[in-house]
Protein backbone atom coordinates (compact mmCIF):
# COMPACT_ATOMS: atom_id res chain seq x y z
CA UNK A 1 0.00 0.00 0.00
CA UNK A 2 1.33 3.37 -1.24
CA UNK A 3 2.56 5.64 2.17
CA UNK A 4 1.32 9.31 2.54
CA UNK A 5 3.35 11.92 4.01
CA UNK A 6 2.33 14.74 4.76
CA UNK A 7 5.47 17.95 4.65
CA UNK A 8 5.60 21.42 6.02
CA UNK A 9 7.68 23.83 4.46
CA UNK A 10 7.72 21.45 1.15
CA UNK A 11 8.90 24.21 -1.37
CA UNK A 12 11.93 25.30 0.76
CA UNK A 13 15.58 24.05 0.57
CA UNK A 14 15.33 20.97 3.00
CA UNK A 15 11.64 20.61 2.28
CA UNK A 16 11.51 19.65 -1.35
CA UNK A 17 15.08 17.78 -1.70
CA UNK A 18 12.97 15.44 0.82
CA UNK A 19 9.88 15.12 -1.89
CA UNK A 20 12.05 14.47 -4.45
CA UNK A 21 13.65 11.48 -2.59
CA UNK A 22 9.66 10.76 -1.13
CA UNK A 23 8.66 10.88 -5.11
CA UNK A 24 11.05 8.76 -5.71
CA UNK A 25 10.29 5.67 -3.94
CA UNK A 26 6.73 5.90 -4.80
CA UNK A 27 5.44 7.74 -1.75
CA UNK A 28 1.95 10.26 -1.55
CA UNK A 29 3.12 13.37 -0.59
CA UNK A 30 0.98 16.43 0.32
CA UNK A 31 3.12 19.62 1.10
CA UNK A 32 1.87 22.79 2.93
CA UNK A 33 3.91 26.11 2.35
CA UNK A 34 3.05 29.70 2.24
CA UNK A 35 5.51 30.65 -0.06
CA UNK A 36 6.44 33.10 2.72
CA UNK A 37 8.50 36.15 1.18
CA UNK A 38 11.14 36.14 3.79
CA UNK A 39 13.29 35.18 0.18
CA UNK A 40 12.03 35.72 -3.21
CA UNK A 41 8.77 33.02 -3.47
CA UNK A 42 10.03 32.23 -7.11
CA UNK A 43 13.14 29.78 -5.78
CA UNK A 44 10.55 27.74 -3.94
CA UNK A 45 8.44 28.27 -7.33
CA UNK A 46 11.09 26.78 -9.13
CA UNK A 47 12.05 24.15 -6.44
CA UNK A 48 8.37 22.44 -6.62
CA UNK A 49 8.49 22.73 -10.34
CA UNK A 50 9.14 19.24 -11.30
CA UNK A 51 6.50 17.93 -8.18
CA UNK A 52 3.75 19.69 -9.81
CA UNK A 53 3.80 17.20 -12.92
CA UNK A 54 3.11 14.10 -10.70
CA UNK A 55 -0.14 13.00 -9.54
CA UNK A 56 1.31 11.64 -6.08
CA UNK A 57 2.20 15.04 -5.21
CA UNK A 58 -0.38 17.70 -3.84
CA UNK A 59 -0.02 21.03 -2.93
CA UNK A 60 -1.77 23.38 -0.13
CA UNK A 61 -1.28 26.73 -0.32
CA UNK A 62 -1.49 27.46 3.48
CA UNK A 63 -0.11 29.08 6.56
CA UNK A 64 0.81 26.56 9.54
CA UNK A 65 -0.93 29.33 11.97
CA UNK A 66 -4.16 29.03 10.68
CA UNK A 67 -5.62 25.88 12.19
CA UNK A 68 -8.63 26.46 10.20
CA UNK A 69 -7.83 26.06 7.32
CA UNK A 70 -5.20 23.24 8.13
CA UNK A 71 -8.11 21.02 9.36
CA UNK A 72 -10.64 22.36 6.29
CA UNK A 73 -7.59 20.81 3.73
CA UNK A 74 -5.78 18.22 5.40
CA UNK A 75 -8.52 15.20 5.76
CA UNK A 76 -6.97 12.92 4.24
CA UNK A 77 -4.97 9.52 5.86
CA UNK A 78 -1.00 10.10 6.90
CA UNK A 79 1.49 7.77 7.63
CA UNK A 80 3.52 10.55 8.97
CA UNK A 81 3.94 14.60 9.08
CA UNK A 82 7.19 15.98 8.58
CA UNK A 83 7.33 19.48 9.70
CA UNK A 84 9.90 21.53 8.41
CA UNK A 85 8.11 25.18 8.08
CA UNK A 86 9.33 27.62 10.20
CA UNK A 87 10.18 31.31 10.56
CA UNK A 88 14.25 30.83 9.50
CA UNK A 89 16.77 33.44 10.24
CA UNK A 90 19.07 33.77 13.77
CA UNK A 91 19.70 37.46 13.01
CA UNK A 92 16.22 38.65 11.48
CA UNK A 93 14.92 37.13 14.63
CA UNK A 94 15.69 39.26 16.39
CA UNK A 95 13.81 42.27 15.06
CA UNK A 96 10.89 40.47 14.95
CA UNK A 97 10.76 38.05 17.95
CA UNK A 98 6.71 38.21 17.66
CA UNK A 99 6.58 36.67 14.30
CA UNK A 100 8.93 34.00 15.10
CA UNK A 101 6.98 33.04 18.05
CA UNK A 102 3.58 33.16 15.95
CA UNK A 103 4.80 30.63 13.00
CA UNK A 104 7.57 28.50 15.38
CA UNK A 105 5.94 27.84 18.20
CA UNK A 106 2.08 28.46 17.44
CA UNK A 107 2.17 26.56 13.91
CA UNK A 108 4.17 23.86 15.18
CA UNK A 109 1.16 23.45 17.85
CA UNK A 110 -1.01 23.58 15.05
CA UNK A 111 1.07 20.88 13.78
CA UNK A 112 1.09 18.32 16.89
CA UNK A 113 -2.34 19.04 16.73
CA UNK A 114 -3.24 17.49 13.30
CA UNK A 115 -1.54 14.83 14.18
CA UNK A 116 -3.53 14.16 17.38
CA UNK A 117 -6.90 14.66 16.11
CA UNK A 118 -5.72 12.67 12.49
CA UNK A 119 -4.13 9.78 14.46
CA UNK A 120 -1.54 9.70 12.80
CA UNK A 121 1.32 7.81 14.30
CA UNK A 122 4.73 9.65 13.55
CA UNK A 123 5.65 13.40 14.06
CA UNK A 124 9.10 14.71 12.86
CA UNK A 125 10.73 17.83 13.87
CA UNK A 126 13.16 19.83 12.19
CA UNK A 127 15.12 21.67 15.07
CA UNK A 128 18.11 23.30 14.91
CA UNK A 129 22.09 23.13 16.25
CA UNK A 130 21.17 27.06 17.21
CA UNK A 131 19.29 25.42 20.55
CA UNK A 132 22.93 24.77 22.14
CA UNK A 133 23.80 28.39 21.72
CA UNK A 134 27.10 29.02 22.70
CA UNK A 135 27.41 26.10 24.71
CA UNK A 136 31.42 25.04 25.21
CA UNK A 137 30.98 21.78 25.53
CA UNK A 138 31.89 20.29 21.55
CA UNK A 139 30.95 18.31 20.04
CA UNK A 140 27.38 18.93 21.02
CA UNK A 141 25.41 15.75 22.68
CA UNK A 142 22.11 15.25 22.62
CA UNK A 143 21.88 14.94 25.98
CA UNK A 144 23.43 18.06 27.02
CA UNK A 145 21.81 19.60 29.46
CA UNK A 146 23.48 23.33 29.35
CA UNK A 147 21.77 24.77 26.21
CA UNK A 148 22.29 28.70 25.99
CA UNK A 149 20.10 29.80 23.19
CA UNK A 150 20.91 33.27 22.31
CA UNK A 151 18.23 34.26 19.71
CA UNK A 152 14.49 34.40 19.46
CA UNK A 153 14.68 31.95 16.82
CA UNK A 154 16.84 29.59 18.64
CA UNK A 155 14.37 29.58 21.69
CA UNK A 156 10.96 29.21 19.54
CA UNK A 157 13.23 25.85 18.08
CA UNK A 158 13.89 25.28 21.63
CA UNK A 159 10.08 25.67 22.41
CA UNK A 160 9.32 23.61 19.48
CA UNK A 161 11.01 20.90 20.60
CA UNK A 162 9.43 20.97 23.81
CA UNK A 163 5.70 21.30 22.58
CA UNK A 164 6.77 17.80 20.44
CA UNK A 165 7.79 15.84 23.97
CA UNK A 166 4.37 16.71 25.72
CA UNK A 167 2.22 15.55 23.10
CA UNK A 168 4.44 12.35 22.57
CA UNK A 169 3.47 11.82 26.34
CA UNK A 170 -0.02 11.67 24.68
CA UNK A 171 1.15 8.78 22.37
CA UNK A 172 2.66 10.27 19.10
CA UNK A 173 5.57 8.73 18.33
CA UNK A 174 8.02 12.09 17.67
CA UNK A 175 11.91 12.58 16.32
CA UNK A 176 13.12 15.86 16.74
CA UNK A 177 16.19 16.36 14.49
CA UNK A 178 18.56 19.19 15.16
CA UNK A 179 19.85 20.23 12.07
CA UNK A 180 23.68 21.69 11.69
CA UNK A 181 24.45 24.29 8.72
CA UNK A 182 23.02 22.73 6.07
CA UNK A 183 24.37 23.71 2.14
CA UNK A 184 24.02 22.51 -1.10
CA UNK A 185 21.65 22.88 -4.50
CA UNK A 186 18.95 25.06 -3.27
CA UNK A 187 20.12 26.67 -0.46
CA UNK A 188 18.40 29.71 0.69
CA UNK A 189 20.04 32.89 -0.39
CA UNK A 190 20.51 34.55 2.80
CA UNK A 191 22.55 31.59 4.27
CA UNK A 192 26.16 32.26 4.14
CA UNK A 193 27.49 29.88 1.62
CA UNK A 194 25.01 30.86 -1.09
CA UNK A 195 25.38 34.70 -0.48
CA UNK A 196 28.89 34.84 -0.39
CA UNK A 197 29.11 33.41 -3.70
CA UNK A 198 26.38 35.17 -4.90
CA UNK A 199 28.27 38.11 -3.64
CA UNK A 200 31.67 36.92 -5.44
CA UNK A 201 30.14 36.23 -8.66
CA UNK A 202 28.73 39.91 -8.95
CA UNK A 203 32.18 41.03 -8.18
CA UNK A 204 30.94 42.26 -4.62
CA UNK A 205 33.14 42.28 -1.11
CA UNK A 206 32.19 39.78 1.34
CA UNK A 207 30.78 41.15 4.42
CA UNK A 208 32.93 39.26 7.15
CA UNK A 209 31.26 39.57 11.30
CA UNK A 210 34.20 39.02 13.28
CA UNK A 211 37.31 37.42 12.53
CA UNK A 212 37.00 35.01 10.40
CA UNK A 213 37.61 32.31 13.43
CA UNK A 214 34.02 31.28 13.80
CA UNK A 215 33.53 28.02 12.89
CA UNK A 216 30.49 25.79 11.55
CA UNK A 217 30.01 22.01 11.10
CA UNK A 218 28.90 21.96 7.77
CA UNK A 219 26.38 19.09 6.83
CA UNK A 220 25.38 18.57 2.93
CA UNK A 221 21.70 18.20 2.09
CA UNK A 222 22.29 14.73 0.91
CA UNK A 223 23.13 13.63 4.32
CA UNK A 224 20.73 15.51 5.95
CA UNK A 225 17.62 13.78 3.46
CA UNK A 226 19.19 10.63 4.43
CA UNK A 227 18.80 11.04 8.14
CA UNK A 228 15.29 12.97 7.80
CA UNK A 229 14.54 9.47 5.93
CA UNK A 230 15.77 7.25 8.44
CA UNK A 231 13.76 9.41 11.16
CA UNK A 232 10.31 8.43 9.21
CA UNK A 233 10.81 5.06 9.32
CA UNK A 234 12.31 4.92 13.03
CA UNK A 235 9.97 2.98 15.26
CA UNK A 236 12.07 1.74 18.54
CA UNK A 237 11.05 4.49 20.99
CA UNK A 238 8.22 7.05 21.97
CA UNK A 239 10.77 10.17 21.50
CA UNK A 240 14.04 10.91 20.32
CA UNK A 241 16.33 13.72 19.77
CA UNK A 242 19.17 13.65 17.22
CA UNK A 243 21.78 15.50 15.25
CA UNK A 244 22.42 15.54 11.63
CA UNK A 245 25.44 17.02 11.46
CA UNK A 246 28.63 16.59 9.67
CA UNK A 247 30.73 16.07 12.46
CA UNK A 248 33.74 18.17 12.04
CA UNK A 249 33.70 22.19 11.41
CA UNK A 250 35.03 24.93 9.18
CA UNK A 251 36.28 27.62 9.61
CA UNK A 252 34.74 31.22 7.96
CA UNK A 253 37.69 31.67 6.76
CA UNK A 254 38.40 28.12 5.44
CA UNK A 255 34.71 28.24 3.78
CA UNK A 256 35.40 31.36 1.55
CA UNK A 257 38.96 29.92 0.94
CA UNK A 258 37.08 26.78 -0.93
CA UNK A 259 34.74 28.83 -2.26
CA UNK A 260 36.74 30.86 -3.91
CA UNK A 261 38.72 27.37 -5.27
CA UNK A 262 35.51 26.47 -6.30
CA UNK A 263 34.50 29.23 -8.58
CA UNK A 264 37.78 30.16 -9.42
CA UNK A 265 36.94 33.99 -8.01
CA UNK A 266 39.43 35.74 -5.22
CA UNK A 267 36.64 37.35 -2.88
CA UNK A 268 37.10 41.03 -1.54
CA UNK A 269 36.51 40.42 2.17
CA UNK A 270 35.17 43.58 4.16
CA UNK A 271 35.70 42.71 8.03
CA UNK A 272 33.23 44.06 10.56
CA UNK A 273 31.87 43.52 13.95
CA UNK A 274 30.68 40.59 15.25
CA UNK A 275 26.90 40.47 14.62
CA UNK A 276 24.30 40.04 18.15
CA UNK A 277 22.81 36.24 17.63
CA UNK A 278 26.08 34.75 15.86
CA UNK A 279 27.50 31.84 18.32
CA UNK A 280 31.19 31.15 17.89
CA UNK A 281 30.69 27.37 16.30
CA UNK A 282 28.80 24.76 15.96
CA UNK A 283 29.72 21.11 15.89
CA UNK A 284 27.87 17.98 16.22
CA UNK A 285 28.18 14.28 17.78
CA UNK A 286 26.67 12.23 15.52
CA UNK A 287 27.00 8.87 17.13
CA UNK A 288 23.23 8.88 18.36
CA UNK A 289 22.34 9.46 14.74
CA UNK A 290 24.42 6.44 13.51
CA UNK A 291 23.33 4.26 16.14
CA UNK A 292 19.56 4.72 15.90
CA UNK A 293 19.41 5.77 11.83
CA UNK A 294 22.72 4.56 10.33
CA UNK A 295 22.86 7.95 9.79
CA UNK A 296 26.24 8.40 7.93
CA UNK A 297 27.41 12.23 6.57
CA UNK A 298 29.99 11.26 4.24
CA UNK A 299 29.73 14.02 1.46
CA UNK A 300 33.53 16.52 1.71
CA UNK A 301 32.89 19.85 2.07
CA UNK A 302 35.22 20.67 -1.26
CA UNK A 303 32.06 18.18 -3.01
CA UNK A 304 29.73 19.58 -1.79
CA UNK A 305 30.34 23.05 -2.73
CA UNK A 306 31.33 21.50 -6.01
CA UNK A 307 27.43 20.85 -6.41
CA UNK A 308 26.04 23.87 -4.76
CA UNK A 309 28.35 25.52 -7.29
CA UNK A 310 26.44 23.54 -10.59
CA UNK A 311 23.48 24.54 -10.03
CA UNK A 312 24.40 28.10 -8.64
CA UNK A 313 25.50 28.53 -12.55
CA UNK A 314 21.95 28.17 -14.35
CA UNK A 315 20.16 30.47 -12.18
CA UNK A 316 19.73 33.70 -12.96
CA UNK A 317 21.56 36.35 -10.48
CA UNK A 318 18.81 38.75 -8.58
Amino acid sequence: MMRHALVTGGAGFIGSHLVDRLLAEGWRVTVIDNFDPFYDPAIKEANIKPHLENPNYRLVRADIRDLETLRLELREDYDVIVHLAAKAGVRPSLKDPINYQEVNLQGTRNMLEIARTRNIPQFIFGSSSSVYGVNPNVPWREEEQDLRPISPYALTKLGGERLCQMNCLLGLRVVVLRFFTVYGPRQRPDLAIHKFARLMLEGKPIPVYGDGSSRRDYTYIDDIIQGVRAAMDYTSTPFEVINLGNNRTVSLMEMIRALEETLGIKAELEFLPPQLGDVPQTWADVEKGKQLLRYNPNTVFGQGLKEFAQWLEVLPLR
